[in-house]
């Protein structure tokens, strides 16, 4: 693997990992009832937030502060894909 382009991986990565960790804050700030953590998912939802930021941060062009941001945007475009196919009565 090209040396210039596991910084902009990584980066991106952390920045998927950051907007996971923040849609399971907004998770269970918005129901606040007794809720137990699914670990499988989150993990799942972290690994997939920032795989993808990691693919999205090599499109950066080596920038790194470019990488983390589309990481977190990357991660926020799958989350929102989600809740629009779960509305419709897709499931998984």
């Amino acid at each position: 693997m090209d040396q210039s382009l596991i910084l902009p991986i990584l980066f991106g990565a952390l920045g998927g990992f950051v907007r996971a960790l923040v849609g399971i804050a907004k998770y269970f700030e918005k129901n606040k009832r007794e809720q137990k953590l699914r670990l499988p998912y989150v993990l799942y939802s972290i690994f997939v937030a920032a795989f993808v930021g990691g693919i999205a941060g090599i499109f950066s062009n080596g920038d790194w502060k470019l990488a983390l941001i589309v990481g977190y945007a990357g991660s926020d475009f799958l989350e929102g894909l989600y809740k629009i196919k779960k509305a419709q009565g897709f499931e998984i």
